[in-house]
């Protein structure tokens, strides 16, 4: 196997470990669209690292967070409904990202690799970070497990019971929008919701506890990445891409099973 085959399938398999658990949440939540407002914002984080010239997982990593406190702290502190404030933060930091292109003239950057991903062309520190953002976000969300599952099945159960609906929530989106500034160099940022939604969908039919949905999630995100793979190099076809097709086959094959699910 090709070093970059390799690299590649490892920085695959270290997202893929960590959007399968999350990506669970989301689905349970009904959150698909906060995932698509992170990946607007990353654009953000992106253009504006360029712009400062700092890196760029730094960059889209941080304005990410910011957009998920903004939204916890929106939600907790305004009238408008949950899908009305994420189409605004999502909308309004594309349309500051794309402001902020026009003051990148003198500055040289792969778009499609930003919006679509550049797997094959992974580094060894662009690992390191996967596998450190992946290791840390896998090991707080396990330590949050039973918290954030007791909050995603019933919130006001678990505010009664005593539980920190609040500071769970935020902890929870802000692993979301770490994850995201990590998998960017896997799918992109206009394809990384699709990591955490498609995958976990899938899970979803087949398995009958949570545990078993974050577990069965994290493989089909590893299929897709073997997979896309594969396909990439025997088609030519960009890799980021191939993987999110590769998921979405999975998917539309685990809806031609029977459902034997019991999922919040």
């Amino acid at each position: 196997m090709d070093d970059f085959i390799f690299r590649a399938m490892i920085a695959g398999f270290g997202v893929a470990a960590v959007t399968g658990p999350l990506g669970s949440f989301i689905v349970w939540r009904r959150m698909s669209f906060f995932g698509d407002t992170l990946a607007h914002s990353a654009l953000l984080g992106v253009t504006l690292g360029l712009l400062l010239g700092a890196n760029l997982i730094v960059g889209i990593a941080a304005v990410c967070i910011l957009v998920a406190v903004a939204i916890v702290l929106l939600q907790q502190h305004n009238r408008l409904g949950g899908d009305a404030i994420l189409g605004i933060l999502s909308h309004g930091t594309l349309a500051l990202g794309l402001v902020v292109v026009s003051f990148l003239d003198n500055v040289r950057f792969d778009l499609m690799a930003i919006l679509f991903g550049d797997i094959l062309s992974v580094t060894n520190d662009e690992i390191f970070w996967i596998i450190a953002v992946s290791a840390v976000s896998f090991l707080i969300l396990v330590l949050i497990w039973r918290q954030l599952l007791s909050i995603t099945i019933h919130e006001d159960l678990a505010r009664a019971e005593g539980l920190p609906v609040i500071r769970v929530n935020l902890l929870f989106m802000v692993l979301v929008a770490l994850v995201v500034a990590a998998a960017m160099k896997v799918v992109g940022v206009l394809l990384v919701a699709a990591m955490l939604i498609i995958p976990a969908s899938a899970a979803r039919h087949f398995a009958r506890t949570p545990e078993q949905m974050a577990f069965m999630a994290a493989i089909a995100g590893a299929v897709a990445v073997v997979g896309g793979l594969a396909g990439s190099l025997a088609f030519d076809t960009p890799a980021g891409p191939s993987i999110v097709v590769v998921a979405l086959i999975v998917f539309v094959v685990s809806q031609a099973v029977p459902d034997v699910s019991r999922q919040p």
